[in-house]
């Protein structure tokens, strides 16, 4: 669970978008966050805080002067029991508010008394004209310079009918921003690039050589890239997982169209990181139709050309990033895994044992650099992510 020993105070200010903080605060709890509340009027306008309080399990607080507070100042005593603060919905009435300081409300009062270690995000939720206006775009811009994370908003239909950008994220998305907000920002203003999945090498229209990878190491690994701050683009094979949230997906099938959008998405990259298990080969001579068992005939052979290398290719340009390859192995791991690391001279590759993890959420990982082999023991393959990206920001 991503927010583990976390503790989040989820403040919802008057929109319609409160139906869905009640989502976001489950969703928060599901990953085992603490979730306290704190209301404005207008807000319970859209939701009651009775719904609040059984969904966290906590008191909501919904004036400056909750005496269940020992001292009685609960704009105080809040913001400092807590990780981070979340303002979702966040009306444009209220971005003002905190773009210019005022305090008028326990809500304002608790998010400007916020210690300064305490990261503030807000959900902008308003019309689409609204979100558009001058004066909104400046107080958005302003809480940007003072450190404020601006989660969203979304394009879509709102509730008054209108079509545009003012909606507030989904929930899922929600806690995307939270769990980021909480990450070291080891990676901010770097570009990684990674590949992920397998490839699929057509036989005939029908038929393909693929093999078992899943890609949920690579999803993992941009996935942390991403909350560290790192701008990231993933191309990936054919999987069934859906794209981390905040990265770019780019989807392809064959070694061939990997490369190409590798080869395109390239310039200005700091960090290429070629997860994917690429198929070594391909069928030469690839059927038109579909091809047919017929009795009595032999079965058809097939010839095979190499696909090209990828991580080489990259590896080898003038204009090459830092490089990190991926080694699944059957057998022989330490020695097979250094032995590619040299062949394809690449910095750093990453080595498992392929058929002990492909599909699953687990994983041990072995780095091989030039001072040779460092393990980071068997965990889940996003802890295990979020530990590559620590080690490449020592590398870096």
């Amino acid at each position: 669970m991503e927010l583990s020993g976390k503790t989040v105070l989820l403040g919802l200010t008057g929109g319609i978008a409160c139906y869905k903080a009640a989502e976001f605060a489950r969703a928060m709890i599901r990953e085992g966050a603490t979730v306290h509340v704190a209301m404005t009027e207008s807000a319970q306008q859209f939701i009651t805080p009775l719904t609040l309080q059984a969904l966290t399990g906590n008191a909501v607080f919904t004036s400056s002067w909750d005496s269940r507070m020992a001292n009685n100042m609960p704009h105080i005593d809040l913001p400092r029991k807590v990780d981070v603060i979340a303002v979702a919905p966040c009306t444009a009435n209220f971005i003002a508010k905190l773009a210019h300081g005022i305090c008028d409300d326990l809500l304002s009062t608790l998010c400007q008394a916020r210690p300064a270690q305490v990261p503030l995000l807000v959900a902008p939720a308003m019309n689409v004209e609204m979100w558009e206006k001058p004066a909104t775009q400046r107080n958005i811009q302003q809480l940007i310079e003072d450190g404020v994370g601006i989660m969203g908003p979304a394009s879509g239909f709102q509730a008054c009918g209108d079509v545009g950008k003012g909606r507030m994220l989904e929930p899922v998305e929600l806690v995307e921003e939270v769990i980021a907000a909480l990450q070291p920002k080891t990676m901010a203003g770097k570009r990684f690039l990674i590949t992920a999945g397998p490839t699929f090498e057509p036989i005939d229209p029908v038929r393909g050589i693929t093999n078992r990878s899943s890609g949920k190491m690579g999803y993992a690994i941009a996935r942390a890239a991403w909350r560290a701050g790192a701008e990231v683009t993933l191309v990936s094979g054919p999987t069934a997982l859906a794209a981390p949230y905040g990265v770019k997906r780019i989807d392809v099938m064959s070694a061939r169209e990997m490369l190409d959008a590798v080869i395109a998405s390239l310039p200005g990259q700091d960090v290429f990181i070629s997860v994917a298990a690429v198929a070594d080969w391909r069928v030469k001579q690839v059927s038109d139709q579909k091809i047919k068992k017929v009795a009595g005939q032999s079965t058809p052979t097939l010839e095979f050309v190499e696909n090209p290398d990828i991580l080489a290719t990259v590896a080898k340009r003038p204009d090459a990033p830092y490089c990190v390859g991926f080694a699944a192995e059957s057998e022989n791991l330490k020695a097979y895994a250094e032995a590619k690391r040299k062949k394809k001279g690449v910095p750093l590759l990453v080595g498992n044992i392929g058929h002990e993890t492909f599909g699953k959420d687990d994983n041990t990982l072995i780095l091989f650099d030039a001072n040779g082999a460092f393990e980071l023991p068997h965990d889940t393959k996003q802890n295990l992510a979020y530990k590559l990206i620590d080690q490449l920001a020592a590398r870096l």
